[in-house]
C-alpha cells in the first residue's frame, strides 16, 4: 500500500519539509540526477537546522534551474545565465539569508560565465550547486562548455572537437574559497559536500556530476545503468586520487573537497562595513 507524503514526514524523512509536495512529481526525465541533488540539498539544510524562511534559492534557465519550483522557501527563477547576478543583489540586501543557486553547465559557464567569475572573485557568501550533465538538456542537446571532447551532441553530430572546461579548477582560479565535486550516484557524500559549502562563509561551488539519460545518453549510446556506473567507477575520493600515479589518473576525476580557504574576507561584510564608514557610522 502506498505511503502518503504526510506519513513519510511524520516518520524519518523530515527533509521533505523543504519540498512543495503539491508540485510533485517533478518534470525531470527518468534517471536524471537533478532530483538527487535537490534531495541532498534538502537533507543538508535539515541537518543544519535552517528554517525554510531563512533560505533563498535562485536559478536561471535550464533543467536544473527548475529546482526552485519544488523548493519551499524564498525562491527566484530568473533569466538565462543571470542567476548569480540576481543572487548577489539578494544576498547584499538580505545577508542573513542562506542563499543557494541551482544552475547547470550551460547556464553557469556559457552565457553566465562572466557573472560566475565575478561572484567568485568577490567571495560573496553564496552556495552554488552546479549540475554538470555535459550538455544542454532542456533545449534538445546542444554542446556545452563541459561536453567531453569527442562526445556527440545536436550541434556536434561528428563529435565535439573543442577542449572542455574543468569547472572546479576554473572556480578555484576565479577566487572561490570552497570548491567541491560530487556525483548523483554518491548522494550521502554529496549531502555532506553541500552542507559544508553552506556552512562556509564565502563563495562555495559544488559541481554535481549528473547523468542526462535521455539526451546525452541516447546520443552517446549509453544506457541509464552505464551512466551511473561511469560515475561510480571513474570518480575517486580525493585522498585516493592523490596517491595515484599520473598514468592511472587518465579518464578519472577526483571527488570531495578540492579546495578550502577561510582566510579571505566575505563580500557582504566588507560591503556593509564600508557603507557604515562612509555614512559616519561604525568603523
Amino acid at each position: 500500500m502506498a505511503v502518503s507524503f504526510e506519513k513519510i514526514i511524520e516518520k524519518k524523512e523530515s527533509y521533505f519539509k523543504y519540498l512543495r509536495l503539491d508540485k510533485l512529481p517533478t518534470i525531470w526525465c527518468p534517471g536524471c540526477g537533478i532530483g538527487q541533488a535537490l534531495k541532498a540539498t534538502c537533507m543538508a539544510l535539515y541537518d543544519l537546522g535552517i528554517d525554510n524562511d531563512q533560505v533563498s534559492m535562485v536559478s536561471g534557465i535550464g533543467c536544473s534551474s527548475r529546482t526552485p519550483g519544488y523548493f519551499d522557501g524564498f525562491t527566484l527563477h530568473t533569466t538565462h545565465g543571470r542567476a548569480l547576478a540576481f543572487a548577489t543583489g539578494l544576498k547584499l540586501y538580505k545577508p542573513e539569508l542562506t542563499t543557494i543557486v541551482f544552475t547547470g553547465d550551460g547556464d553557469c559557464f556559457a552565457i553566465g560565465g562572466n557573472h560566475f567569475i565575478h561572484a567568485a572573485r568577490r567571495n560573496i557568501d553564496i552556495t552554488v550547486v552546479m549540475i554538470n550533465n555535459w550538455i544542454y538538456g532542456m533545449t534538445h542537446g546542444q554542446v556545452s562548455p563541459t561536453t567531453p571532447t569527442g562526445a556527440q551532441t545536436t550541434t556536434t553530430p561528428g563529435g565535439n572537437y573543442e577542449p572542455n572546461f574543468d569547472v572546479a579548477e576554473l572556480a578555484k582560479a576565479a577566487g572561490a574559497t570552497y570548491v567541491a565535486r560530487g556525483t548523483a550516484y554518491h548522494v550521502t557524500e554529496l549531502k555532506k559536500l553541500i552542507q559544508d559549502g553552506i556552512k562556509h562563509k564565502g563563495f562555495s561551488f559544488i559541481e554535481v556530476l549528473s547523468p542526462c539519460t535521455i539526451i546525452y545518453g541516447r546520443k552517446n549510446r549509453m544506457t541509464f545503468e552505464e551512466m551511473y556506473m561511469w560515475l561510480k567507477e571513474n570518480t575517486i575520493p580525493l585522498k585516493a586520487w592523490e596517491k595515484l600515479p599520473e598514468e592511472k589518473r587518465a579518464g578519472k576525476l577526483p571527488r570531495g573537497v578540492l579546495y578550502h580557504d577561510d582566510s579571505r574576507p566575505e563580500y557582504t561584510e566588507v560591503y556593509w562595513n564600508r557603507v557604515k564608514q562612509l555614512s559616519g557610522g561604525e568603523k
